[in-house]
């Protein structure tokens, strides 16, 4: 055995060489492949590796994005890392963080991309048309759900992170967000990371801010929901409002 070399076979410590992207065949090659036979037939692996774009001195794209998935548990555990977290990953820096981060958030965008026949009728609407922006958020983040006057819905959007406590709210940022869309209603919804979705008393305190500026600017209160563990509760409910929505159904 080499007295520079313990390991033998080449390697020093745990280093292996890998192959580079253009060592490999052309034909496993994800660029190509997506050309050739769609994306669909990508492995989640090779899809990480084409938003990754490159790899390191030591691993391509296709092991880098292996070690990635590994590492943080899938595409679930990386859904849920911001830039910052993934930059503490060996060979990910601000562009390839960047990029992941963009590509999965679009995917769950698209997920409450508006359906122009959505309308709100019940705490359950709402719960649905937010969960999937909601989800995989280490931190509470707030939805908002605009809707016209017949409560059919115009945008959903993030309107705040961190929380959703009465002192810090930006209730008067929510409603010129919806009087910019022309919305006359809103619902809001955020999620309890702890899995209780229980209403808290900063939740009830938001909920009655909301209710209290939306009157004054002729729009249109319709729920705040909060979701966690996979279930959701009315806010709204629980401060004792009537939301009589138009064509609401019993729940």
């Amino acid at each position: 055995m080499d007295s520079a070399d313990p390991l033998g076979a080449g390697t020093y410590g745990l280093w292996v060489e890998r192959p580079t992207i253009a060592d490999l065949d052309a034909d496993t090659r994800p660029r190509e492949r997506m050309a050739r036979l769609g994306r669909g037939a990508l492995s989640d692996t090779e899809l990480v590796a084409l938003l990754l774009g490159s790899g390191t001195s030591g691993a391509n794209a296709v092991d880098l994005a292996r070690d990635l998935l590994v590492i943080h548990g899938g595409l679930a555990g990386l859904a849920r890392l911001d830039v910052a977290a993934l930059t503490r990953t060996d060979g990910i820096g601000l562009a390839k963080a960047s990029r992941l981060v963009a590509a999965l958030e679009l995917g769950r965008r698209r997920v409450v991309a508006v359906d122009q026949r959505a309308v709100v009728r019940s705490s359950q609407d709402v719960a649905l048309l937010v969960a999937p922006l909601l989800a995989d958020q280490p931190r509470e983040r707030v939805v908002a759900v605009i809707c016209d006057g017949q409560s059919k819905v115009i945008a959903v959007t993030v309107v705040a992170e961190g929380g959703a406590h009465g002192a810090s709210f930006p209730v008067r940022e929510l409603l010129a967000e919806v009087l910019r869309r022309d919305g006359s209603a809103v619902a809001l919804a955020h999620q309890h990371p702890g899995g209780d979705p229980t209403p808290s008393a900063a939740d009830v305190a938001t909920t009655r801010a909301v209710v209290t500026a939306a009157a004054q600017c002729g729009v249109r209160f319709l729920d705040h929901v909060v979701l966690a563990g996979g279930q959701w509760r009315s806010a709204a409910t629980t401060l004792g409002i009537d939301l009589r929505l138009p064509g609401r159904r019993d729940e």
